[in-house]
């Protein structure tokens, strides 16, 4: 799959997680299912390239949620530990 492709149907999850109100922080893979199967259904992507889309449209609604403060003060919050 071309990076366009992959990027498009990040965004789309990321909709449907947003519109479906899950927290960007989720992590039961019980919940995340739902999306794992959207994933295989619009792509060809096997279970585990399909769970790492997964993952990486929780981030991108995480970003994309973030406000713009001092990434140094926020670090924290993404587990970046600066000090």
């Amino acid at each position: 799959m071309d990076e366009n492709k992959y990027n498009s149907l990040i965004e789309k999850i990321a909709t449907t997680m947003e519109k479906d109100g899950l927290s960007v922080d989720e992590q039961n893979i019980q919940k995340l299912q739902k999306y794992r199967e959207q994933v295989k259904s619009n792509s060809n992507l096997n279970d585990n390239d399909a769970e790492k889309l997964v993952y990486e449209s929780l981030l991108y609604l995480k970003l994309k949620n973030f406000d713009s403060g001092d990434p140094l003060q926020k670090g924290d919050e993404f587990g970046a530990g600066f000090s």
